[in-house]
């Protein structure tokens, strides 16, 4: 394993910086904890090392981190894709230029024969889960059945439909559902974008890929005028990870 000092030199990062930055306590809730050890486990890592690992990538701007709106003793870690994108590309250039990668489309679907099918949760199926179906279903195509629903329905929020028309999206078809009539349904992922979800996500059959993005509520902004900065935010996160998760996926 490289040098804690030498990869922050190689990213940019003084070495003060990161002096300063493991010296600060990282303090984590139990849930997170052994979440952490277990991935720690798995890279053959030590905690010791996986910890400094963790804020340099803080450091490097590369992880970003919220606690729980559900536990907010829980953290939830992730990584910024576009950041780590330009760095990629950046290391690229200074390796060789034309190691630089200029086509980040995403890859066209494989042999799957039927279309990917997935599953947005959250509690009132009102507003992320709604923009995450939305936009899975512009970027992915033919290649994606999406669909999304929440475990306490209400009504689709205002500003969603606002944003759904910016995005010339029709938003007659989009309404605030239950999880209920899906529950039978065979789905390849399932991903939850509210924690109060994540921990109260049920089972379906045909064990699917289950995935949690802790997306910040949009509706949390008391501020009337702050609130449609917040959907703004919200949208272009979850904008940046369909965009990566289909890459993952091989779907154009």
């Amino acid at each position: 394993m490289s040098n804690i000092y030498e990869v922050a030199k190689r990213a940019g990062v003084s070495t003060a910086t990161v002096s300063r930055v493991l010296s600060q306590p990282l303090v984590v809730s139990r849930a997170t904890r052994e979440r952490v050890l277990h991935t720690v486990e798995r890279l053959g890592y030590t905690p010791n090392a996986t910890a400094k690992n963790l804020r340099l990538l803080r450091t490097a701007g590369l992880l970003r981190d919220r606690h729980s709106s559900q536990d907010g003793r829980d953290i939830y870690y992730s990584l910024d894709f576009d950041r780590l994108q330009h760095l990629y590309d950046a290391a690229g250039e200074a390796l060789r230029p034309m190691l630089r990668v200029r086509d980040h489309a995403p890859r066209q679907a494989g042999n799957r024969n039927a279309p990917w099918r997935v599953l947005f949760l959250c509690t009132h199926n009102s507003a992320r889960s709604q923009l995450a179906e939305a936009l899975l279903r512009q970027h992915g195509g033919a290649g994606v059945e999406v669909h999304s629903a929440g475990s306490e329905p209400g009504r689709v929020h205002p500003l969603t439909f606002k944003l759904l028309q910016e995005w010339r999206i029709d938003p007659r078809p989009h309404r605030s559902k239950p999880v209920e009539p899906f529950l039978g349904q065979r789905f390849d992922t399932v991903i939850t974008v509210c924690d109060r979800m994540r921990e109260h996500c049920p089972a379906f059959p045909g064990s699917p890929l289950s995935i949690h993005w802790s997306i910040p509520d949009p509706l949390a902004v008391p501020d009337p005028a702050a609130q449609w900065d917040a959907f703004r935010q919200v949208s272009a996160e979850l904008s940046t990870r369909i965009n990566h998760l289909l890459h993952q996926a091989g779907v154009a």
